[in-house]
């Protein structure tokens, strides 16, 4: 049995162990860049040794860091050290900066490629992109670090790429399932024998099951990774399906969205991460994404926590009458009035009037309305309705906003 191996089989208390018994050296790490100091101040990382005292930390938001950066170029004084110890420094669409991580697999990505059916001595056609942005690099890391030797393909040239298919024969495919169809449809065309290509890792667009009905169909398996440019893979599909595996080394926390409260599993929230990247240290890194936690472990055998995929993103800020309303809002009214389930803020039009119906789930008879409709003007500054209805009622899909005005 392999080390990775070994980690990805043993028992989750161990992980949780390991994980928590590493993060005080990976906060104090984080504490020499400025932007930790100023927003971890007077932490003492020595406590910090589980998901109670990790939840009390404030959340650091991508959705933050252009600005951030902009300010304190860079990084945003969220790197600890200078650009130039770094092996690659990136951009990321927002614009967001990042930095290479160490060691010979710095996103992880080797795990995920294993268990797509990836194997050394592969051929591997790569066609994420080498150009400013990680995504290229990602992978390709990860394919030698398996073992495996890369064609450094990129999006796009289709033509070129079937050429080298028929030169190198690839066995396995790294890419978004849209340009894996576009190759697919393009070999057809051409009369191009692509049969070499059977398994593939995919990621960075939807893949909904009729495209993965139709790649299967035509005798590629693949897979799928959810990945970040700051944070490598996050999560991975293996051949046990039902739902993505957390990689290893990562502490994951689904957090009601616009706050850092933790939700109970099974709860769709935002994703937070901690990466135990000492060069690189992330701590509670609010990604924008939407998932949830499924119970038990995966049929593979791997014990990582499995979350359900990418549902949607967490940022729901709508424009109310000029004003804008956010999730945070939703959620400080959730905080104010415990008595009530799930909330939704839904926006429409009435006439030529923005109007808002705060919905909000409770138990039996109520008198609670009254009390949320003026928490609702206080903490939004504008008039709504509130809509009471039964427990269970709103979807369980993360969303604490809703605009059903008319588009155009």
């Amino acid at each position: 049995m392999s080390e990775d191996e070994r980690l990805e089989g043993r028992a989750p208390e161990a992980r949780e162990r390991d994980l928590f018994d590493r993060l005080p050296g990976v906060i104090r790490a984080a504490l020499a860049a400025p932007g930790y100091a100023r927003t971890l101040a007077g932490t003492d990382p020595d406590t910090i040794t589980d998901r109670v005292a990790l939840a009390r930390l404030p959340v650091l938001r991508k959705s933050d860091l252009p600005g951030l950066q902009r300010e304190h170029p860079p990084f945003g004084g969220f790197v600890p050290g200078e650009p130039g110890r770094f092996a690659r420094l990136f951009t990321s669409p927002g614009p967001i900066l990042e930095p290479q991580g160490s060691g010979e697999d710095p996103w992880g990505g080797a795990r995920a490629l294993r268990a797509a059916g990836f194997r050394p001595t592969d051929v591997v056609l790569n066609t994420f992109g080498y150009h400013l942005t990680p995504g290229g690099f990602i992978m390709d890391s990860a394919a030698r670090a398996l073992g495996c030797a890369v064609i450094p393909a990129g999006p796009g040239n289709t033509e070129t790429q079937l050429e080298l298919i028929r030169a190198f024969r690839p066995a396995a495919y790294c890419g978004t399932p849209d340009f894996l169809k576009i190759l697919l449809d393009a070999a057809a065309a051409a009369g191009t024998d692509v049969g070499c290509l059977t398994r593939a890792l995919v990621s960075g667009a939807a893949f909904p099951p009729s495209l993965q009905r139709e790649i299967r169909d035509r005798g590629v398996i693949a897979r799928q990774a959810y990945a970040t440019a700051d944070l490598g893979i996050i999560a991975y599909e293996t051949e046990g399906g039902e739902g993505l595996v957390l990689n290893e080394d990562l502490i994951l926390e689904i957090v009601r969205p616009g706050t850092g409260d933790p939700v109970p599993d099974g709860e769709v929230g935002e994703v937070v991460v901690t990466s135990l990247d000492p060069h690189h240290p992330l701590i509670r890194f609010a990604v924008g994404d939407l998932t949830a936690v499924l119970p038990g472990a995966s049929p593979c055998g791997r014990t990582n926590t499995r979350i359900r995929g990418w549902l949607g993103r967490a940022d729901q800020t709508a424009k109310v009458k000029g004003m804008f309303v956010r999730p945070e809002q939703v959620a400080e009214i959730a905080r104010r009035h415990p008595e009530v389930g799930r909330l939704r803020l839904v926006v429409a039009r009435e006439g030529e009037t923005d109007a808002m119906t705060l919905k909000a789930e409770a138990a039996g008879p109520t008198d609670v309305a009254e009390a949320l409709a003026a928490t609702l003007q206080a903490v939004t500054k504008l008039r709504g309705r509130i809509e009471l209805v039964a427990p269970a009622a709103l979807p369980n899909d993360g969303r604490v906003t809703g605009d059903e005005r008319p588009v155009g």
